[in-house]
């Protein structure tokens, strides 16, 4: 076997840190959360961070990037459907499967916006605001294609649903609550006309 090239192993090492800062930030919060805490979840020694990030806010910037690429790859997998109908159900359905990770800790991005629009500098609130922006015109799309009276007030409110639903199941530590709401929202969905 031989050795693998030097760049394509950086860049295999900025991907974990990349993904670890994703999910350390996810589960502990920016505040909380330390170079030391991302390396070890990379496992990079915590001098090597600084070789691909210079700041907490460019693992901050590489952690929304990396929200928008899973994003981005659910919605491509959804488009995948022939109806509109059954791609916002099966969104549901992948919001309802997260519902342990979403008890425990919340929607990554609705969290993670919550927690940047406290800070005082940065901009970075408005970064997490773009990809969930990514969401919300998404399902607009969706809706549209169905033919549905005001796509954009019906995205609004399914993206809130599911925010609302991920908040209380991580406040009262109960996915359950995913499950309900899932259903309620995927019965909305076969109600609408």
């Amino acid at each position: 076997m031989e050795p693998r090239h030097p760049r394509a192993k950086a860049a295999g090492k900025r991907q974990r840190l990349t993904a670890a800062t994703a999910r350390v930030l996810h589960e502990q919060g920016v505040e909380r959360t330390t170079i030391a805490d991302i390396a070890r979840a990379a496992d990079v020694p915590a001098g090597n961070v600084y070789y691909y990030f210079k700041t907490k806010d460019e693992l901050v910037q590489a952690a929304l990037a990396e929200h928008a690429g899973h994003l981005g790859e659910l919605t491509a997998l959804l488009d995948r459907l022939p109806d509109p109908r059954e791609r916002l159900k099966a969104l549901i359905g992948a919001w309802v499967g997260r519902r342990e990770t979403a008890a425990r800790y919340g929607c990554p991005m609705g969290t993670l916006a919550v927690e940047l629009d406290k800070r005082a500098e940065g901009g970075l609130d408005l970064e997490a605001g773009r990809v969930i922006r990514l969401l919300l015109d998404w399902v607009e799309q969706q809706y549209r294609e169905l033919g549905a009276a005001d796509p954009e007030g019906l995205a609004l409110a399914l993206v809130g649903a599911y925010q609302g639903m991920s908040l209380l199941s991580s406040a009262l530590r109960d996915p359950e609550i995913m499950t309900r709401e899932g259903a309620r929202l995927v019965r909305e969905l076969d109600s609408l006309a």
